[in-house]
């Protein structure tokens, strides 16, 4: 219980420390005029207050991520706890703020808008690919398990069940972002929370000891901490998810300083949830082998509804229906939304994207892969969604590492997290099974060695930047 308290300490102190110094080193000036106000439009550009920001951003890059993710990862006991801390302080919370304050001061450009800005136009046109990919296998795999919930407790279908939640989507997309998310989804995220408290509330008072730190990697089958726990804890850690979000919120933002409450705020309370739910699985089921045994019994869904229903009784079994239910549907609509965002960002120079029925059209494209893929194993998807989405979350640290570079600015508190999710994402691809499936060793050699070369061209733009900086000075002097 010692580790757990620990960790949870850790997260609060680096929310107040940390990312006062994240915020130090961008610089926020009040004074500059948002485009919530620059640009509103009344559909995605319209002001709205912090703490409802930070409430729709929990909720648009959590939803089941940091429940799911946290307990599958609790399969490798305490030290999954060392991740979720330094993940969310050093590198989630970096990611989430640097996503939406680039987006910020770009005009609340898009995620491939800004990778095209700093790292060039073939960084951006594979990010433009794989951002949309990600966006339809996120709503795809958020959808899957709401829809199988639904059809077992009521008379409809699994078909049934899929087209309802995907007509809302598409209404959700389209509609001004005040109008639904705005009103209901700050009561939604508020909900996350107090299930999250109460399932940690409960589980200290629950006379079952939560694990404390040990480096052994406790999952059966001895399947090796890195890079697989990286992977398999994002959302309560770091997402590439939470990149394609955060400029949802940060086109309706008043102030700058609203940034570090919203972003790194909500990336820091995600971090909380996994905590939380990772320690309920490597508790409640008394070590990893009965959670080993229960996820292979009813998965994810059926551990949470478990350990809901056991520590809270009849409240607890509401919560985890509402959980598995609504909190996906609203990822997975936003993840839709996202994705409109980003074609229009995209057809914007072919198109006039000021009509509310192109829009609707824009919509429609990202919404029937989304719908088809839906239908097809939750545990395949997920797979995939991991390793995109830690693609994603690297190319967008170093994005802000290259915008850090160009501004002359402490590079390396994005740099440093960058060259670490280099190494995760290009060791998993080659060793895990829905990638190249490689020899583990030889996966560590080839992915050391690719991490090698980013760092190196990492140096060369450094080199590069210091002489740009010195012959202006020497201009500036003559």
């Amino acid at each position: 219980m010692v580790t757990f308290l620990l960790a949870l300490f850790a997260l609060i102190l680096g929310y107040i420390f940390y990312s006062k110094f994240v915020e130090k080193v961008f610089v926020v000036n009040d004074e500059t005029v948002t485009p919530a106000y620059s640009k509103r439009d009344n559909l995605d550009f319209i002001p709205m207050s912090w703490w409802k920001g930070n409430l729709i951003q929990l909720l648009n890059i959590a939803g089941l991520g940091p429940i799911y993710g946290a307990v599958a990862g609790a399969l490798y006991g305490p030290v999954a706890f060392f991740w979720i801390v330094l993940g969310s302080i050093f590198a989630g919370g970096v990611h989430d703020y640097f996503s939406g304050m680039m987006s910020l001061r770009h005009g609340g450009a898009q995620f491939p808008t800004l990778v095209g800005r700093y790292l060039g136009k073939y960084i951006k046109s594979f990010i433009n690919v794989i951002s949309l990919v990600l966006m339809i296998l996120v709503a795809a795999a958020f959808t899957a398990g709401p829809a199988q919930l639904i059809s077992q407790i009521t008379p409809l279908s699994f078909f049934v069940s899929l087209v309802i939640i995907f007509a809302y989507f598409v209404i959700a997309t389209v509609l001004p972002i005040n109008r639904v998310i705005g009103r209901i989804y700050p009561i939604l995220g508020a909900i996350l929370l107090i299930m999250a408290a109460s399932v940690g509330i409960a589980l200290l008072f629950s006379g079952k000891p939560i694990p404390n730190i040990t480096l052994q990697n406790l999952h059966p089958g001895d399947l090796p901490i890195w890079p697989l726990l990286m992977v398999t804890i994002s959302c309560g850690a770091i997402s590439g998810f939470h990149s394609t979000q955060s400029p949802i919120i940060a086109s309706t933002m008043k102030k700058e300083t609203d940034g570090r409450r919203i972003f790194y705020g909500a990336m820091i309370t995600e971090g909380v949830i996994a905590l939380i739910w990772a320690a309920a699985g490597m508790t409640f089921f008394n070590g990893t082998t009965g959670l080993q045994e229960a996820l292979a019994a009813g998965g994810p869904s059926g551990v949470v509804n478990e350990i809901s229903t056991s520590l809270l009784g009849v409240t607890g079994g509401i919560l985890a229906i509402f959980g598995v239910i609504i909190l996906p549907i609203t990822t997975g609509d936003t993840a839709l939304r996202s994705s409109r965002m980003i074609l229009t960002d995209m057809l914007s120079n072919i198109f006039d994207m000021n009509n509310k029925i192109k829009v609707l059209l824009i919509a429609i494209p990202v919404s029937i892969p989304a719908f088809f893929l839906a239908t097809i194993d939750y545990t395949f998807l997920w797979r995939y969604v991991g390793w995109t989405n830690q693609v994603v979350a690297t190319v967008m640290l170093w994005t802000a590492a290259m915008y850090l570079v160009e501004s002359h600015k402490f590079h390396w508190i994005a740099a440093i997290p960058a060259i670490f999710m280099t190494g995760v994402s290009t060791t998993y691809i080659f060793y895990a099974p829905e990638g190249l499936g490689l020899d583990y060793s030889l996966s560590l050699t080839i992915g050391f060695i690719l991490t090698l070369l980013v760092v190196a061209w990492y140096i060369i733009q450094l080199v590069k930047y210091q002489r740009i900086k010195k012959r202006s000075a020497q201009l500036n002097i003559a």
